[in-house]
Parts: C-alpha cells; structure tokens; sequence
C-alpha cells in the first residue's frame, strides 16, 4: 500500500510539474536575466553615478534577485556620449544619461531633459506622469528601440562658474562655455562658444583656460568636482536647466522579453529612484553650498535681471524654431507649452506666493 501510495503521488507531481511548464509564461516566469547598464557620469560620481547604483540595486532586490543590473561608469564599457547607441543596439539592456545629449539623433529629445525658462522639477514629474509627457517620449525613442523612464531630477541648477563677471549681455560675447543642449544654443546666438564634454575633463579644461565657465549642476556636485579651485564666480538661477530630468533608457526587445511582473519592477524602480534623486539634491545643495561660501569664500553672484530677460527672449525664439522642424517636435512643444502656461498660475499662487511669505 506505502508503495502504491508512493508511486501514486510521484505520478501527480510529474503531471503537476509537466502541466506548470506548458502553462504560457510559467518558464519565462521562472527565468533569471543578466542586465548591463551604462552611464553617462563617472563611475559612483555623487548624485548621477549613484543614483544609478541605487536604480541597479532596486531592481536587483525587487526582483529578487530575478534580474541583475550590473552598472558601468562612463569609458568602462561605452564612451559617455554613446550610451543611446549602446542600448539601442542591445550592448547593454540600460542607459542613465541626460536627454539632452541625444540631440544629434532628434532634437526633440531636449524637451525631455531641460527647457530653458521651463519646468521645474516637481512641474517636470507633473508633465511626464500627468500631462501626458512620457507618452510622446516613448513615442519619441520608438524608432530606436528605446523604452525611456525618468530616473532622477537635479532641480533648479545653478548657472555655472566664470572667469570673468557677467554684468551685461556683451560679457557672453566670446566666452568659451560647456553648457549642452538649448541653452548652449542661447550662448551661440549672443555670441559665446559652446563646448560639449563629459564631466570628468570639465576641471582641467577649465584651469588650461580651454574653457571660460562651465555650468555642471549645482553646488553638491560641483564641490565634489572643485570647481572652486579654477574659476572665480559661481552664478545663479541655471536659467538653462530649471528642472533637468535624468532617464533611463531601456532597450525595448530586453525590456519585452520581460515577465509581466519584472516589467512594472523596472518602471517602478525608476519611479522611486526618481524621487530619491530630487530629495538628494534639495538636501545636500544647501549643505556643499554652505562649505563653498564658508570654507572656500566662493563668489556666488545672481545673473542681472536684464541678462535674464535677454536669455528668455531668445530662449524662446529657440524653442520655437526646434518645434517647426517636424510635426512630432510640434506635437511635444505645445504639449508642454500648454502644461507650462497652465502649471505657471497654480506654481504663482502656492510654491512662488508661499516662499515669498516665508520671508517677510
């Protein structure tokens, strides 16, 4: 009987494992994946390169260890500036880098970085989550085979350090800068230089006089950089870059080829490490600030009002021109045009009204 007993249940649990693996899924269920992702900062930089550590860890802990993301620094695997390449050609599943350095591939990819003059961080998630922006980004990165998410936000950032005083519009004439995307275009018009060049040459570009000024992000990075030691002047607001979202970028096949399960551990993964990112930021900004003008008596200096004036002006000229080149840069610049002028009145009356009261 014990024996009959044995064989019985033996025969239940192969049709029960036989039945498990010919359900649809089961196997891709069970399955393990290896991910590379790569960079577009130094390897563990503050901010950027460990944001991109923490987005690595989440996903392998979410999953359980069913996906694994090992990350690699800028010149690890891939150059700094062809992450999108790497992933969309498959040589890695991920990328963490900026939008903006994507120009060379559609110039509407800078709506989804920074816009001059535009949203700011908490405005920016607004759009992408609620305004329907992160539909036209993947609508965007769908003929390279890209999946995007926001993966952090730097918020407001500064306008960078300079050489030389900035007192009036003529001061930008001639000046040798690092600043990517549409602001480097505004620099153009008014007559500076515009360099583009991953963060780790920016201080020795700076100290050989190869650069005037060079806008990076905000004082926590740009402490960790030492900036302070080759320039004289930190200015501020980063007109620029007002609320400058970091992606991730995933390769569609990887990210299809995915349980259903893994997918949203993915997305939800970026969604939480964009959030840490922008708390990050607002709380060790005011901290490195702190050391930059104690420790190291900093220069920090506001633009004058009619620079910035002069900025927008053509900022907007910009802007404008980038969406007339084609109807799907047309479709996102009125989108989030439209998002703007909205989000602007309800910004005026509570954020903008309130740090106003808050110093009186």
């Amino acid at each position: 009987m014990k024996r009959r007993d044995f064989i019985n249940k033996a025969g239940i649990g192969a049709i029960s494992v036989g039945t498990a693996l010919s359900i649809p899924g089961t196997a891709k269920a069970a399955s393990k994946f290896k991910w590379k992702m790569v960079t577009a900062w130094p390897k563990n930089f503050p901010g950027l390169g460990t944001n991109a550590n923490l987005l690595a860890k989440m996903i392998n802990e979410m999953s359980g260890g069913r996906i694994k993301v090992k990350v690699y620094g800028a010149g690890e695997l891939v150059p700094a500036f062809e992450v999108f390449d790497a992933v969309s050609g498959g040589t890695a599943e991920m990328g963490h880098s900026g939008a903006y350095y994507w120009k060379g591939k559609s110039e509407a990819s800078q709506f989804f970085s920074a816009v001059p003059f535009g949203l700011t961080a908490q405005e920016m998630n607004a759009w992408l989550y609620y305004g329907g922006g992160w539909d036209l980004w993947k609508k965007l990165y769908k003929p390279f085979g890209i999946i995007p998410a926001a993966t952090g936000n730097s918020g407001v950032q500064m306008a960078g350090w300079f050489n030389r005083e900035i007192n009036t519009l003529d001061d930008l004439k001639g000046l040798k800068m690092r600043i990517p995307g549409l602001g480097g275009e505004v620099l153009r018009r008014v007559g500076g230089t515009t360099v583009n060049m991953p963060g780790g040459e920016l201080f020795t570009s700076l100290q050989s006089g190869a650069l005037d000024a060079t806008e990076w992000v905000g004082p926590y990075n740009d402490l960790a950089f030492g900036f302070y030691k080759v320039a004289k002047y930190y200015y501020y607001p980063g007109w620029h870059e007002p609320g400058s979202t970091i992606e991730a970028l995933i390769n569609e096949k990887a990210f299809n080829e995915l349980p259903k399960d893994l997918q949203q551990i993915v997305l939800a993964a970026c969604k939480a490490a964009n959030i840490d990112m922008v708390s990050e930021y607002t709380a060790r900004n005011n901290q490195a600030l702190n050391t930059l003008v104690n420790k190291h008596k900093v220069k920090v200096l506001p633009l004058p009002d009619e620079v910035l004036k002069k900025l927008k002006q053509i900022s907007d000229e910009v802007v404008k021109e980038m969406a007339d080149k084609d109807p799907l840069h047309q479709e996102i610049y009125q989108s989030v045009s439209q998002f703007r002028s909205q989000v602007m009145k309800w910004s005026n009356i509570s954020e903008q009204a309130f740090l106003r009261a808050r110093e009186l």
